[in-house]
C-alpha cells in the first residue's frame, strides 16, 4: 500500500469449494489445513479486521470466500483513515484495549511496531511463516523481521519504484527517454532541456530525489540512517550525493517545489507542467482513475535513474500478541487467505493496483498485458523485475525522527544557503544524542 494519501489497491474474493482446507491457486499446499479448528462454534464468533483505505475494501470483498470456508465465523472490518488507523493500532498494542484480531499495517510502520513487542511472532509454531518465505517477494518478507529475529507481519502488496515520464513533453525537446534512467547527471541534464523546450518542471520536489539517493548503495545489514549498534550514518557519501543532486536540481529551477498529494501536484500532472514523477508503480492506477485520467496514453514508465531500486509503501497483516490463542489461529487463517492465495492476489492487483507480494502471482499473463494509461506499454514486466532487485533496510526506532531531521537540514541547504557538510554534521550530532533512546 502507498503511504499516507489515498493509498490505493487491494481486492476481492474467489469462489471456492465448501471444505476445511485452503488451496492457493497454483501453489497447492501453501496454506495449512484448517481441520484443527472446531467443526462448529457456539456461540457464533466474529473476527475483527482493522484496516485503512483501500485495504479495507479487499478485506470486505474476501468475506464471501471466508464464510464458505468458515460459515460459523463472521468478519467485521473496521476502517479508519491512514493516520488515524495507525495511531489507533499503536494505542491498542500499548494498552491491550480494543485489540482487533488482524491489523493491516503500512510498510513504513511495520518496523516501528516490531520494536515494541506487541505483535505476534509468526516465525514460530503454530504459524511457522518461514515455510512460506520462498513464496514471497524477498525484500517484503525481510521488512517484517524484527531485530530479535521475530517475523511480525505478512506482506500482501508492495510498491516497486518506477520513473514515470510524459513522452510527449520529451518528444518536444528531442530527448531520448533512456537519458532519464542512465544516471542522475543524465536525468538532471535532460530536465534542463525539458525546461528550456516546454517550460515543464522535471520533478515535483527535490525531496523525492533525496529520498531515493539516501536509500541507494546500502551495505548488507545497514539501515538508512543507522548502522550496527545505532551508529549514525548521515555523513556518509550516500547523503552527500543526495544533497548535492537535490541542490543542483533546485539551482537549475527544475523542481516545482510542490508536495506530493497537494492540489498543485495533481494540477501539474493534468496541465503537463510536471514531466516526470518518481514513485511506486501503484501511482499509475491512481493517476488513471482520479488524479489525471485525461492524460491517458501520454505517460510511460522506466527504471529509476542510475539503477536505483526503492520500494514505495506496501501493506502487511499482523496479529496482536495479547489475543486469546484460539482467536490467533482464526486470524492466521484469514491472513493466509489474503496473502498466500494466488487468485486473490491477482484480483487485488487487477482491481486496486495492489502489486502482489506473492511470487506465484507474478507469472500470470496479466503481467504481459499492455497498460492503457501508459500508451500500451507492458510496464508490469518492468515493475516485476524491479521488485526482485529491492533490498530491505533494517528499521531503527529513531527513523521517523531522522526523516524529519534530514528533511529539515536539506531545506536549510536549499533555502538558506547552509553548506551540505555543515548540514549533515549538525544532523549527525543531533541524531547521535537520540540514537540510543
Amino acid at each position: 500500500m502507498a503511504p499516507a494519501a489515498p493509498a490505493a489497491r487491494h481486492a476481492p474474493a474467489r469462489p471456492g469449494p465448501m471444505r476445511r482446507t485452503l488451496l492457493a491457486g497454483g501453489i497447492g499446499g501453501a496454506l495449512v489445513s484448517l481441520s484443527g479448528l472446531p467443526a462448529a462454534a457456539t456461540p457464533r464468533i466474529s473476527l475483527t479486521i482493522a484496516a485503512f483505505p483501500l485495504v479495507d475494501e479487499i478485506a470486505r470483498a474476501a468475506i464471501p470466500a471466508w464464510q464458505r470456508l468458515h460459515p460459523d465465523v463472521d468478519i467485521k472490518v473496521i476502517t479508519r483513515q491512514y493516520a488515524d488507523h495507525h495511531t489507533a493500532m499503536n494505542t491498542a498494542l500499548s494498552t491491550a484495549v480494543l485489540l482487533p484480531d488482524v491489523m493491516a499495517l503500512e510498510s513504513s510502520i511495520v518496523g516501528r511496531f516490531a520494536q515494541g513487542g506487541g505483535l505476534e511472532d509468526l516465525a514460530i509454531a503454530p504459524y511457522e511463516l518461514g515455510r512460506y518465505r520462498h513464496l514471497l517477494v524477498p525484500y517484503a518478507y525481510d521488512q517484517a523481521i524484527a531485530r530479535n529475529g521475530a517475523v511480525v507481519a505478512v506482506p500482501t502488496d508492495i510498491g516497486p519504484g518506477t520513473l514515470l515520464y510524459r513522452q510527449d513533453i520529451l518528444a518536444r525537446g528531442g530527448i531520448d527517454p533512456a537519458e532519464l534512467s542512465r544516471s542522475w547527471d543524465s536525468y538532471v541534464a535532460a530536465g534542463a532541456r525539458i525546461k528550456k523546450h516546454s517550460g515543464a518542471h522535471l520533478v515535483a520536489h527535490v525531496q523525492q530525489i533525496k529520498d531515493i539517493l539516501i536509500r541507494t548503495g546500502l551495505k548488507p545489514g545497514e539501515g538508512i540512517y543507522f548502522g550496527h549498534n545505532s551508529q549514525v550514518l548521515v555523513q556518509s557519501e550516500r547523503f552527500v550525493r543526495a544533497f548535492e543532486v537535490a541542490l543542483q536540481v533546485r539551482r537549475l529551477g527544475l523542481d516545482a517545489r510542490v508536495s506530493a498529494w497537494s492540489n498543485e501536484w495533481a494540477e501539474g500532472f493534468k496541465r503537463g507542467t510536471l514531466a516526470t514523477e518518481l514513485s511506486g508503480a501503484w501511482l499509475v492506477g491512481q493517476m488513471s482513475n482520479w488524479i489525471a485520467p485525461q492524460t491517458t496514453g501520454l505517460w510511460r514508465a522506466a527504471d529509476l535513474p542510475d539503477g536505483a531500486n526503492s520500494g514505495y509503501g506496501g501493506a502487511f497483516y499482523a496479529i496482536p500478541r495479547k489475543l486469546e490463542a484460539g482467536r490467533k489461529l482464526l486470524a492466521w487463517r484469514f491472513i493466509q487467505l489474503m496473502t498466500l492465495d494466488r487468485e486473490r492476489q491477482l484480483i487485488a492487483f487487477k482491481t486496486h493496483d495492489a502489486f502482489p507480494a506473492l511470487l506465484a502471482s507474478h507469472e500470470d499473463p496479466f503481467f504481459d498485458q499492455p497498460v492503457a494509461f501508459l500508451g500500451g506499454q507492458p510496464a508490469r514486466q518492468l515493475w516485476r523485475q524491479a521488485a526482485r532487485r529491492i533490498s530491505a533496510a533494517p528499521v531503527h526506532k529513531q527513523n521517523p525522527f531522522a526523516d524529519e531531521v534530514i528533511g529539515s537540514e536539506l531545506d536549510k541547504v536549499l533555502n538558506r544557503g547552509k553548506s551540505i557538510r555543515l548540514a549533515l554534521a549538525d544532523a549527525q550530532a543531533l541524531l547521535e544524542r537520540r540514537a540510543h533512546r
